[in-house]
């Protein structure tokens, strides 16, 4: 039903397993197959993730080079440092090369050239990651080198089909993301309690991160905002040890994080009393938002959502970037993931994908107010996966 919100008795358990993950792997391959691709050669966390369930903290170091292989038919084949063995095999998938790493010369490049001959053959086009919101996560050096060695190779960018296939949530992957967005509503609804205890900005950071933990959140990487008399200018900053007073705005965007998947919303408060301004402000963002929601339709695209929610920001600021940018984007296994709501953006909304509604508007003395909602697209229309901020700025 349009705008209504999925069953708040969630259950994280009940997500997916190995079969879920190769029947990703089977519509890769077949997308492969029309692209005239002979394998995916990909490198990064969240690829890693979505095609095997591979989850570990560990990609937090940086002298480790990581290789996941989809060929043409049947299952993965990663190419990873031999400390990652153990963790891998827990996803059920077998086909496992390991090297020595970290290792001065090469990240494990002479192994993964004589798999990609392995698993593709002596000449194959080999599709990788090149566009925008993608990386390699290896040494340039180690990059020259692969090319150098696979010569014989063509190289295609796969960017468009592993977002493509990515774009549409499993039922599993929405209860998850449905668990992580309800967590965090909970959260900020315990904001007022934590700022009437804490006094700084950095105190009530540690604070707000202390209970997103007691609610039982695996993670909380991304926590970003602050406070400002009337409003705030910088809204990804870290905290500072300002002390917050009467009249202040305070801002909170989180990116928490629970098995694998995040949300992404924010919420605004005033603190003793809300400024005309801001408070303006805050009602133009919400309406801006109603709009959006209103506008998500399946067939439409993404540019439409961006349209209508800047009409609603337009009437008060003519510029209305709000300096973020763009105004929602795509949301899953990662923080911010494509398609973007802007106006150039025509991707065609369909069932299953989620998305983050996020006008934004400059008021005041450069002052910015962002509002930001967290939805999946249904057949009717949308669902709710955060729960729906006030329509008026609340005051604590």
């Amino acid at each position: 039903m349009l705008g209504a919100h999925l069953n708040a008795d969630f259950d994280m358990s009940a997500g997916f397993g190995i079969e879920e993950h190769r029947d990703r792997i089977a519509r890769a391959q077949t997308a492969m197959r029309a692209a005239g691709i002979d394998v995916l050669w990909l490198t990064t966390e969240p690829e890693f993730f979505w095609f095997t369930g591979f989850l570990t903290a560990f990609w937090q170091s940086p002298t480790r080079a990581w290789h996941l292989l989809i060929p043409g038919s049947g299952d993965p084949v990663a190419v990873i440092p031999h400390i990652g063995a153990a963790c891998y095999s827990r996803t059920g998938f077998t086909e496992l090369r390991c090297f020595d790493s970290p290792h001065p010369d090469a990240l494990g490049v002479e192994l993964l050239v004589d798999t990609l001959r392995d698993v593709a053959g002596a000449s194959p086009v080999v599709g990788r990651l090149e566009g925008a919101g993608t990386t390699a996560r290896l040494p340039l050096a180690d990059i020259a080198r692969l090319e150098a060695r696979l010569s014989f190779a063509q190289w295609r960018d796969a960017t468009g089909l592993v977002h493509a296939l990515r774009h549409i949530k499993s039922a599993g992957e929405i209860r998850r993301l449905e668990g992580v967005c309800t967590l965090a509503s909970d959260l900020f609804d315990h904001v007022p309690d934590v700022v009437g205890t804490s006094h700084d900005e950095r105190q009530l950071f540690r604070a707000v991160r202390h209970k997103a933990h007691e609610l039982g959140i695996d993670e909380v990487p991304f926590l970003v905002g602050g406070t400002g008399a009337g409003g705030i200018k910088d809204i990804i900053a870290p905290p500072t040890s300002r002390v917050m007073e009467a009249g202040d705005i305070l801002l909170l965007d989180t990116g928490c994080r629970m098995q694998g998947y995040f949300c992404d919303f924010d919420r605004n408060w005033a603190i003793g009393h809300a400024p005309d301004p801001a408070a303006s402000a805050y009602a133009i963002a919400w309406e801006a938002t109603e709009a959006g929601l209103a506008a998500v339709q399946p067939g439409r695209t993404c540019a439409d959502i961006y349209h209508a929610m800047h009409r609603v920001l337009a009437l008060y600021d003519k510029d209305t970037s709000g300096n973020v940018g763009r105004l929602g984007h795509g949301l899953g296994v990662e923080l911010t993931e494509t398609p973007s709501l802007t106006p150039f953006d025509q991707t065609v909304l369909q069932a299953g994908m989620v998305l983050a509604l996020e006008p934004a508007l400059i008021y005041g003395d450069g002052f910015v107010m962002v509002h930001e909602e967290n939805i999946v697209v249904t057949d009717e229309g949308y669902a709710l996966l955060s729960r729906r901020a006030p329509a008026q700025l609340p005051v604590i």
